[in-house]
């Protein structure tokens, strides 16, 4: 009881006080905002697929890879480099009334794709990843922190990504929408590939005594210069051949890359664990999409390996992270925070195995897999919801 006892005594009272602090740093909104929407809109996309919704939510499967693309990972995207910013420039980051009006502007896209106003929506959609582009500018540019300029550009293609899909979905390019998504993918992978590498082996021996997670330059340069170059040929549209001979050695690359790590050193922390688990299906989607292109299995497998699987898991494990070491708490992953994991984890399961193993349970993959993750960001919501919109614990900002 003792060590609790102490926790206590040194909370200030200000962390007992009533308060809202959902605007105070870029974490709180669009982590609870993109938890909220993930359980929401898969489970009426799966539902949807199964052919249980009267009318369609969504038009069809590339809006799907739309709303989780520019609609639940951005949100994430945004929140964390938003909270990642502000350490890295020592300057302030949006807060308050221009975040909220940040959030609004991601509500609205989020609304638009379900209504007649396509050009509107197209508007929505690209505005977001540019305004948030230029917001974290601000900081990063006046600190001259060039580090990490190339996030700002990657929102920048990530806006562009957004609004070249729209315009083909209105007619006015004959560029075919999956370009904008897969491009989309791309610039997704290439940053869960930099911030892996930068936490990942940092969260391991700070958490691991002994665990000497260490990182290879030439393997970090393989691996981060193989998804360069893999973009770059997705949008071309480059044949078939030439994407595979950059996806097998990139696989192989980040395969040797997490091996570094000593993911097997991580058992008994579960909050390192859990990213250790989620980097490894990265590997995994570059093989699927290698054994894809000759048709050997389905493109699907390889999206939903890299969307479920690497995105889902480093997403739920980062959340967690961010929501407890910015408002005070422990970094230790309590029995709702081991769920929400495994949850995200069976997700993936269930929609790459078995559909892999048994093409005829597809629907039924389908279905449990959302089940799954609907529950797991559903639940992150539900426990998360008082943490994201309560002051810190400990009386700071933030």
């Amino acid at each position: 009881m003792a060590p609790f006892t102490t926790i206590k005594r040194v909370q200030p009272p200000a962390a007992q006080g009533p308060g809202l602090a959902l605007w105070q740093l870029g974490f709180r909104p669009f982590y609870l905002l993109a938890s909220a929407f993930a359980a929401l809109s898969i489970g009426l996309w799966a539902m949807q697929f199964a052919g249980w919704l009267p009318r369609a939510y969504l038009q069809g499967p590339l809006w799907h890879a739309h709303e989780m693309l520019f609609g639940f990972a951005l949100a994430v995207i945004v929140g964390f480099l938003f909270t990642a910013g502000r350490n890295w420039s020592g300057r302030p980051t949006p807060t308050g009334l221009p975040l909220a009006a940040l959030a609004v502007l991601w509500v609205a896209g989020r609304i638009l794709v379900l209504t007649p106003f396509a050009w509107a929506a197209a508007v929505v959609n690209a505005a977001f990843p540019l305004a948030c582009a230029v917001a974290l500018a601000v900081p990063l540019m006046t600190a001259r922190n060039r580090r990490n300029y190339f996030f700002i550009g990657l929102l920048l293609m990530l806006s562009a990504a957004a609004f070249a899909f729209h315009l083909s979905a209105l007619g006015i390019i004959r560029t075919p929408a999956w370009i904008g998504i897969q491009v989309a993918l791309d610039v997704l992978l290439f940053i869960m590939a930099v911030m892996g590498g930068r936490v990942i082996p940092m969260f391991t021996n700070n958490g691991v005594p002994g665990a000497n997670a260490t990182r290879h330059p030439l393997i970090e340069k393989a691996a981060l210069g193989s998804l360069i170059a893999l973009l770059i040929v997705d949008a071309m549209g480059l044949p078939p051949l030439v994407v595979a001979a950059i996806a097998v050695p990139a696989a192989l690359a980040h395969l040797a890359r997490w091996s570094l790590w000593r993911p097997w050193k991580t058992l008994n922390n579960t909050l390192v664990l859990v990213l250790h688990v989620a980097y490894a299906w990265i590997p995994v989607h570059l093989a699927l999409k290698a054994l894809a292109l000759p048709g050997w299995v389905s493109p699907s497998l390889a999206t939903h390996a890299l969307t479920v699987g690497a995105a889902g898991g480093l997403i739920i494990g980062m959340m967690v992270r961010t929501a407890r070491g910015h408002t005070g708490r422990i970094l230790r992953a309590d029995r709702a925070d081991t769920a929400c994991f495994v949850l995200v984890l069976l997700a993936a399961l269930a929609r790459i195995l078995v559909p892999l193993v048994a093409p005829s349970q597809t629907v039924a993959a389908v279905l449990g897999s959302a089940a799954f993750w609907t529950l797991g960001f559903g639940l992150y919501a539900v426990h998360y919801g008082p943490v994201l919109t309560r002051p810190r614990l400990d009386g700071k900002p933030g």
